[in-house]
């Protein structure tokens, strides 16, 4: 049980500094539907679901081949290694979509916004070169460095945002004489969420000052291709992982029927679904925190002897927590709602958010059981299952958004991660069984799946929500009823 102690409680602490950071980065989600119109913030969702995909790129799989290596063989420096060979790449990549920019912008219907895709491609490159050292402080479990560095990062992206899009212009307003002239630029308007984040992304850099000293930059082509065949398929994985969550937003845009909503252009339903998609990232939130705390944490334990009735136990508890999650953020969404979506327009794609956070649930579900194919070395798998997952993420976007509109791409990402799920549980009882209580574990998706149905067929009443609430604690005392007693008997 210790182990299990261990586990949540590094959870707890990723946990915390992801949910308290996107707290507190999501208090710019008012800010930014207070200043900015749907259709401007509808760059900033389009743009940052390009570089969601381009992420994985820049990565392609080196983080968990680097997990995967360095906890298996000793006497050889992988991080080194991984390191290297993503420094160069990301320096190449970046350098490529910055010679580009002016026809990427062009492309996307932004002539006048190519230096908006410049500060995307440095923000990109820094994201990846980090990545390597993050990955190590979750594998030496530094979990409170890893915290700390997350968190500074948030809270100067959240200063520089308000400096910028707030306090700028009120003292602009007042001193038009005064300094902020010369670093502030009024027609740059949502150019500032990119320039904020590139000085916080830019920091990263001198967190990590001391790791600088002692990389050295290497390469060794035969240990190089050994964590390239591993690191592909999860390539792979992330590729389509990333298209299940943002192809909805990356083609909304374009495969909406123009005055399909009426009064509203596509570029104004893009800002409106991008942000209502916002309030899923609670969700995204805990299945983020069980990743970063997991993935180190199955590869350590894999060799125990118990280790597949942990993990089981493990997958149970998860499936509570987050059925628990996806019901209270869905009963009670018509009252948090509003505290961040500041203008009434963009609480019209309210409905659908219950779809996405059960969309996110089951991705937790999924990174649980992907353990089998990590563990095995058949990732080749999990990019099979990925491919399947985006595939019919691109299929119900492509025929639903037309008849549907952004509840089609609800549906969407809520059908793909579902499909995923069963897929990877039939395939991986073959290769790598773990007892999974499975009937235990559906019932309680499918309690809260009723309950938050239930309660969208009424008339909202928070002393309704909070019964329904209730009647699911009911869930964990009848099921855990034995082990309870037994414990106490013993």
């Amino acid at each position: 049980m210790s182990i299990l102690k261990k586990l949540v409680s590094q959870t707890a602490v990723y946990g915390l500094s992801s949910v308290l950071g996107r707290m507190l980065n999501y208090l710019l989600v008012p800010l930014y539907t207070s200043v900015f119109l749907p259709a401007e913030y509808g760059i900033v969702t389009e743009l940052y679901a390009y570089v969601a995909f381009l992420n994985i790129l820049f990565i392609y799989g080196l983080e968990t081949a680097y997990f995967r290596f360095s906890s298996q063989e000793k006497g050889y420096n992988y991080f080194n290694l991984a390191f290297s060979s993503i420094l160069i790449s990301s320096i190449v990549f970046s350098g490529v979509i910055w010679l580009l920019s002016d026809s990427i912008a062009q492309m996307l219907d932004y002539p006048d916004k190519a230096h908006f895709i410049q500060w995307l491609a440095a923000i990109l490159a820094i994201d990846a070169i980090v990545a390597i050292p993050f990955a190590r402080l979750r594998q030496d479990g530094k979990a409170y460095h890893f915290a700390v560095f997350k968190l500074s990062n948030i809270g100067i992206n959240i200063f520089l945002n308000i400096f910028f899009i707030v306090l700028c212009p009120l003292i602009l307003a007042d001193h038009p004489d005064s300094f902020i002239q010369h670093i502030y630029n009024p027609d740059l308007g949502v150019g500032y969420v990119f320039l904020s984040n590139l000085i916080a992304n830019g920091l990263y850099l001198l967190f990590f000052y001391k790791g600088w000293l002692k990389v050295k930059l290497t390469f060794n082509t035969a240990e190089w291709k050994r964590m390239m065949k591993y690191a592909w398929p999860v390539l792979i994985i992330g590729f389509a992982g990333v298209t299940n969550e943002m192809l909805s937003r990356a083609i909304l845009k374009y495969r909406l029927p123009e005055g399909f909503y009426e009064g509203y252009s596509n570029l104004e339903i893009l800002g409106i679904f991008g942000a209502c998609y916002k309030l899923s990232v609670f969700m995204t939130l805990a299945v983020q925190a069980f990743r970063y705390a997991f993935e180190p944490f199955f590869f350590a334990q894999a060799k125990e002897k118990n280790s597949p009735h942990l993990f089981s136990r493990v997958m149970t508890m998860f499936v509570l927590f987050t059925s628990f999650s996806w019901l209270v953020l869905s009963v009670f969404m018509p009252y948090y709602a509003p505290i961040f979506l500041r203008q009434e327009s963009y609480l019209m794609a309210l409905d659908a958010v219950p779809w996405l956070l059960g969309g996110g649930l089951f991705l937790g579900v999924f990174y649980n059981l992907s353990l089998w194919y990590k563990l095995t070395d058949k990732t080749l798998y999990g990019a099979y299952i990925s491919l399947i997952g985006a595939f019919a993420t691109f299929i119900l976007n492509w025929a639903l958004i037309p008849v549907m509109g952004y509840m089609g791409s609800a549906f969407a990402t809520f059908g793909s991660y579902f499909l995923m799920v069963i897929i990877s549980y039939l395939w991986g009882i073959k290769h790598y069984p773990v007892p999974y209580q499975v009937g235990k574990t559906l019932s309680y998706v499918v309690f809260a799946g009723a309950g938050i149905l239930i309660n969208s067929q009424f008339e909202q009443s928070a002393l309704k929500a909070t019964l329904i609430v209730l009647i699911f604690l009911t869930l964990p005392i009848i099921f855990e009823r034995q082990s309870l007693f037994r414990k106490r008997a013993n």
